[in-house]
């Protein structure tokens, strides 16, 4: 089989993780998820996002690269949580907007991750999970994690909005747009199945679309 490589983006609250864990269980894939345990930073740059804004965006670039050069590299198929470009092109660029990244700051770390991204291997498709911001709120509030009680709606909007100007300009990989405000692919196995198939579909070259599970009739994505 043709080894493939996926990478899921999408807003704090989307479903990365889940869909990440049951695609890769489904089809063989090895996963990688965002590794919290591990960061040196998070504790301080929670107390003080200005001090230490710059050296968390530094930090998950290198994690990222490192983790994205070793599942395209490898000789299996893989899906990873979370793509190495959302860390410039939203949240750097949130903490910009906001005020906890300096314009000196971002401006180097832009061009460290222009340089690093311009080295590593393309992945085979962009799985973009989207969903309306009151969705995401409720799912945040749910799962109930401690360092996530500091979210506002107004963020994740900023953040919504960073993601659609990314997406419309991204050119490095086919992309799959799935709403899941309406999908259960933990409960409900066949919108997994239907998730697999759009999955394999685009690999295989056809038309991005939108998967509405409410819908029979799927859209195609401008």
């Amino acid at each position: 089989m043709t080894k493939r490589f996926i990478v899921v983006a999408g807003n704090i609250g989307v479903g990365k993780t889940s869909i990440t864990e049951r695609v890769g269980a489904r089809l063989g894939w090895t996963t990688a998820f965002e590794s919290v345990v591990d960061n040196p930073y998070l504790a301080e740059f929670y107390a003080d996002m200005r001090a230490w804004a710059f050296h968390l965006q530094i930090f998950f670039l290198g994690q990222r690269a490192q983790q994205h050069l070793a599942l395209a590299q490898s000789a299996e198929s893989a899906i990873a949580d979370r793509s190495i470009y959302e860390d410039a092109h939203i949240f750097a660029r949130a903490l910009r907007h906001l005020g906890d990244l300096s314009e000196r700051d971002h401006r180097s770390y832009r061009s460290v991750f222009d340089l690093v991204v311009s080295h590593l291997p393309r992945p085979d498709l962009l799985l973009y999970l989207r969903a309306p911001v009151p969705v995401l709120m409720e799912r945040i509030r749910s799962r109930g994690r401690a360092m996530e009680r500091s979210i506002t709606t107004e963020y994740l909007a900023l953040l919504d909005g960073f993601y659609e100007e990314w997406l419309h300009s991204f050119d490095l990989c086919p992309v799959l747009t799935i709403q899941t405000e309406d999908l259960d692919f933990v409960h409900t196995p066949r919108h997994l199945d239907t998730v697999v198939g759009r999955i394999q579909d685009r690999l295989a070259g056809k038309e991005d679309i939108v998967f509405d599970p409410n819908n029979s009739r799927q859209t195609g994505e401008a």
